[in-house]
């Protein structure tokens, strides 16, 4: 069966997240998306177990469906967990993905986490815990749960974080090290950066949106084909076979708000070749850059840029639909002209998926006006400039050059 899946958002319960993303909405919104799998999000907050109790039932194993409802959306149990604690001499703020194959387990993981620490302030727990622990606590409870690395790059929390990371995973987890299969790449890279580092070959890559909000839910994910369970899912990622791990849905990287290395209060952002220049110094203050994902990528990769190997998955780099709409037709993303725009291509092809990535250009230039038909194809062939994110500010995509070019597109089209 193919499975598109997001397993990393966050519930109202955590800090900045839109109080809209319950459980109802979004199922709604994976259906418009067209996201068959789900992850919950914050299994470790206590109020939102409560309404994964109350609100979902079993579906397949491993699965949960909303009660009553004939969905066709699928929820896993996942959470994230922040950890902050020394180690090597430095200290190490490291995020890891938690995946949970039953409610139960759920339960058992939290009663162990919440001796280390308060579970009720934020749905994104920070806890003392050393990364090699909260592996150890995860597994004993469950040798089939999951640990993954979340947005293994980012230079802050992460686990090759620039500012507080390790240089391997076994430095991290050390004997827990081989039953973690997979890593989630971030928005600020994609596969063909991490395929760089040879460490990395055996290793899945995927890729989630972790959203705060409904309308982001699905801007990364991942496509299978297999089994609609826990461990069908989870079988595939270790799999490394392209038969039954498709591909992922990634963000142009350069959008990510970590790629490039600067300093976001000083309004400076640099190449790793201009960072390494400056000595990692920034012009305008004279402090330390935060060095970024395509920096430290660099750092520890093995291979030049372009290398492949043999399981690599294959990928494709992706705009989210309400953006194009929103700079084809000239006007704010949040707009009203988008949501009836961005519902009405929905209505005519499909989810938005199928309408970003899998309608012909002929079915495009009947559903939609020809501006964003234009846009979609520009998005698809990576005829797009970037500006690219650096420390913590996302970066800046333009499909069209100019005005004109809008202008251009809709004459053509006609």
């Amino acid at each position: 069966m193919r499975i598109v899946a997001d397993l990393h958002i966050h519930s109202p319960y955590a800090r900045a997240v839109s109080k809209e993303m319950t459980l109802e909405n979004l199922d709604y919104w994976a259906g418009l998306k067209g996201i068959n799998v789900m992850g919950t999000g914050d299994f470790t907050h206590p109020a939102w177990v409560k309404e994964i109790r109350s609100k979902l039932e079993p579906a397949e194993n491993g699965l949960y469906r909303l009660k009553g409802k004939n969905s066709d959306t699928r929820f896993m149990l996942t959470a994230e967990v922040s950890s902050i604690y020394s180690k090597g001499g430095k200290v190490r703020r490291i995020h890891n993905l938690i995946f949970a194959p039953s409610v139960e387990a759920v339960e058992k993981i939290n009663a162990a986490l919440g001796q280390r620490g308060n579970l009720k302030s934020d749905g994104r727990p920070i806890l003392g815990l050393d990364a090699k622990e909260l592996a150890k606590i995860v597994f004993e409870i469950d040798p089939n749960a999951a640990i993954v690395p979340a947005h293994c790059w980012t230079p802050w929390f992460s686990v090759f974080g620039s500012m507080s990371g390790f240089d391997s995973l076994e430095e991290c987890f050390e004997e827990y090290a081989p039953k973690i299969f997979a890593v989630e790449t971030g928005l600020s890279s994609d596969p063909a950066m991490n395929w760089r580092w040879s460490k990395l070959d055996n290793i899945g890559l995927i890729s989630n949106s972790d959203s705060h909000s409904l309308t982001r839910i699905g801007r990364e994910a991942n496509v299978f084909d297999c089994e609609l369970s826990f461990s069908g899912i989870t079988s595939a990622i270790k799999s490394h076979d392209q038969k039954n791990f498709l591909f992922t849905i990634e963000f142009y990287p350069e959008e990510g708000k970590y790629h490039y290395d600067g300093h976001r209060v000083c309004g400076y952002s640099a190449s790793p070749e201009e960072t390494q220049k400056n000595g990692k110094i920034c012009p305008v203050c004279r402090k330390p850059v935060t060095v970024g994902v395509m920096n430290r990528v660099a750092a520890l990769a093995d291979r030049e840029p372009g290398a492949k190997h043999a399981n690599s998955v294959p990928f494709k780099n992706l705009v989210p639909l309400d953006q194009i709409i929103a700079e084809a037709v000239g006007v704010g993303v949040s707009s009203k002209k988008v949501k009836s725009e961005y519902m009405t291509l929905l209505e005519r092809g499909g989810t938005e998926f199928d309408v970003l990535g899998e309608l012909p250009f002929e079915e495009l230039k009947i559903i939609a006006l020809p501006e964003i038909a234009e846009g979609i194809m520009r998005v698809r062939e990576g005829r797009i400039a970037i500006e690219p994110g650096y420390d913590g500010e996302y970066g800046k995509v333009k499909i069209f050059g100019e005005k004109k070019e809008r202008i251009s597109a809709q004459n053509s089209l006609f």
